[in-house]
C-alpha cells in the first residue's frame, strides 16, 4: 500500500492529508477566538469611547459654567458689548454663539445649528449639549446656558476632532490586533487539528493496509492518552484477525491438498471402474432381468464418479494455477451450437445470437457455458434459451430457463464449492459444477453473475472482455487455433 512501509512490524504514516474534518476543527477554532476576540476588541471599543466623550461632556460643561459667569460681567447685553464679549471670547481660544434676539457665533465656521432639545433644556435654566453628526467635520460638541442676570443664551463649542482621531486610532489597532488573532488562531487550530487527528489518519491507513492484505500492519503506541488506548486495541485486532486468517489460510490449504490428493488417489481405480462398466454396460441385455437393472444403477453410479473426479481434478488445478489459456478468436454462436450438438441439447435450448466474435479461450469458455446450460437444462425446466450480444467492450453470454428459480437466500453461495440448493437432492451432479464455471469465467477476465425470482425463472450472465484476457499466456506464443468441440 503506498504511504506505509513496514519497520519492526509498524508501518510509517505519511503525513496526515488535509480532509474535511481537519478543516472543520480549524474553522471551529478559528471561529470560537475570532468570535471571542471580536466581542471582547468590539466591547472595549465602546467603553473606551464612551468613556472619552463622557469625559468631553463633563470638562466642557464645567468651562461652559466658567464662561457663563464671565459672560455675566458683560450684561445688560448692549450691541457694543455683546461684539466686547464675542471677541472677548474668541480671542482667548474659544467659539461661543450668542442668542439674544437673535444669533452671533464668535467665528463664523463654528456656528452648528442649536436643536430643539437643546434650546428647550437651557431655555428652562440648565446646561444642556448636543453632538453634530458622527461623519460631520469638524465634529463639535456644543454647550450651552443662561447668562446670569439676563435671558440671553451662551453656547460653548469644542471641537472634538482629536478625540474622533484618537478613537479611529484605536479602532484601527483593534482592528489589525483582531485580524492578527484570527490568524494566530488558524496557526494554532491548523496545527492542533494535524497533530489530534494524525493518530486518526494512520489507523485509517492501517485499516486500508489490512484490507488489502497487509496483515503485518500495527499501529504504534505512544503514551497513555486515549489514541494510545485506541492503538492497542486496534493492534490486538490486528492479531487477532491475522492469526484467524493465516490459520483459515492453512486449513483452506489443507482442503485444497486434500481434494488434489483424493482426486489423485482415485483416479486409477475409477478409470479401471469406467472400463468395466463400459464393458458391463455392453453386455446388460446378456444379464437375467433382476440383475439387468443393478447393473444399470452400478453403470450409472460409476459415471457419476468419473465427473465427480474429473471436476475434482480441474478444480485442483485451478486451485494450483496450472491452467494455461489459449486465446484465439471465437464465434459465440458456433460455439453454443457446438455445445449443445456434443450433449445432444439441440431440441432443447434455443439459441439466440447474432454474429458474435470475441478473443478467448474456447476450451475455457465451452467449460463455463456448457456447465451453465447443464445447471438450467438438469435444474431448471421450460424453455431453455442461450444468447450472446455485445455490451460495449464486452460480449455478454445469457443463459436463462422457465424453472422453479432459486430462493434469494441461497444466490450468495450458488458458486460455492458442493453446494447444492437442495442438499437432500440426488440429482446428477456434483455441486462442483458453478464452481469450476466462476473459475474459468475468473481466468478469461469475465464477470460471472445469477439473478433469480421464485417461480419464474433463472437468468445466468458471463461478460467477457472482446479483446480478451488482458494477460493471456496464449498471447505471448501467438495464436494457437482451436475448434469447439464437446464437453471437456
Amino acid at each position: 500500500m503506498r504511504g506505509w512501509q513496514q519497520s519492526k512490524g509498524h508501518p510509517t504514516a505519511d503525513p496526515v492529508v488535509p480532509g474535511r474534518l481537519r478543516r472543520r476543527l480549524t474553522v471551529a477554532f478559528v471561529l470560537v477566538a475570532g468570535v471571542s476576540a471580536g466581542l471582547l476588541a468590539g466591547g472595549s471599543y465602546a467603553l473606551l469611547r464612551q468613556a472619552r466623550f463622557d469625559a468631553s461632556v463633563q470638562q466642557s460643561a464645567a468651562d461652559a459654567r466658567y464662561r457663563l459667569v464671565l459672560a455675566g460681567q458683560f450684561v445688560p447685553l448692549t450691541a457694543q458689548r455683546r461684539g466686547e464679549l464675542l471677541t472677548s471670547f474668541e480671542g482667548s481660544g474659544r467659539h461661543v454663539v450668542l442668542v439674544d434676539d437673535g444669533t452671533y457665533p464668535s467665528h463664523p465656521g463654528y456656528a452648528p445649528p442649536l436643536g430643539g432639545t437643546l434650546r428647550a433644556t437651557v431655555a428652562a435654566g440648565q446646561l444642556g449639549y448636543q453632538r453634530s453628526a458622527p461623519q460631520a467635520r469638524p465634529r463639535l460638541l456644543v454647550v450651552g446656558g443662561r447668562i446670569p442676570g439676563s435671558t440671553a443664551e451662551l453656547y460653548v463649542v469644542t471641537v472634538e476632532d482629536d478625540i474622533a482621531a484618537e478613537l479611529d486610532q484605536l479602532r484601527t489597532a483593534l482592528l489589525a490586533g483582531w485580524v492578527l488573532v484570527v490568524l494566530l488562531a488558524a496557526a494554532v487550530g491548523h496545527t492542533l487539528a494535524r497533530r489530534t487527528l494524525e493518530p486518526v489518519g494512520r489507523a485509517s491507513r492501517a485499516a486500508r493496509a489490512l484490507t488489502e492484505g497487509l496483515l503485518a500492519t500495527r499501529l504504534p503506541v505512544r503514551g497513555r492518552d486515549e489514541f494510545s488506548v485506541w492503538a492497542a486495541s486496534f493492534n490486538e485486532m490486528a492479531e487477532a484477525l491475522q492469526t484467524k486468517i493465516e490459520a483459515l489460510s492453512r486449513a483452506q490449504a489443507r482442503e485444497r491438498r486434500f481434494t488434489a490428493d483424493v482426486a489423485h488417489e482415485l483416479r486409477t481405480p475409477v478409470t479401471a471402474l469406467v472400463a468395466a462398466a463400459s464393458l458391463l454396460r455392453d453386455h446388460l441385455d446378456d444379464l437375467p432381468a433382476d440383475a439387468r437393472r443393478t447393473g444399470e444403477l452400478l453403470v450409472t453410479d460409476v459415471i457419476r464418479l468419473r465427473r465427480l473426479v474429473e471436476d475434482l481434478m480441474e478444480i485442483s488445478r485451478l486451485d494450483a494455477g496450472r491452467e494455461p489459456l489459449a486465446v484465439t478468436t471465437v464465434d459465440a454462436a458456433a460455439l453454443l451450437r457446438s455445445i449443445l450438438r456434443a450433449r445432444a441439447w439441440t431440441g432443447r435450448v434455443t439459441v439466440d445470437v447474432a454474429r458474435v466474435a470475441l478473443r478467448t479461450d474456447p476450451r475455457r469458455l465451452e467449460r463455463v457455458l456448457g456447465n451453465l446450460l447443464a445447471n438450467a437444462v438438469e435444474h431448471g425446466g421450460g424453455v431453455v434459451r442461450a444468447r450472446a450480444h455485445h455490451a460495449g467492450p464486452d460480449v455478454v453470454f445469457e443463459v436463462t430457463d422457465e424453472g422453479p428459480g432459486i430462493p434469494a437466500e441461497h444466490l450468495p453461495r450458488i458458486f460455492d464449492r458442493f453446494y447444492k440448493v437442495d442438499p437432500a437432492r440426488s440429482g446428477p451432479g456434483s455441486g462442483l459444477g458453478l464452481a469450476i464455471a466462476r473459475e474459468n469465467a475468473r481466468l478469461l477476465a469475465g464477470r460471472l453473475s445469477v439473478d433469480s425470482t421464485p417461480g419464474v425463472g433463472t437468468r445466468f450472465r458471463l461478460a467477457l472482455p472482446a479483446a480478451g484476457p488482458p494477460t493471456a499466456a496464449g498471447e505471448a506464443g501467438g495464436e494457437q487455433p482451436g475448434t469447439p468441440g464437446g464437453a471437456p
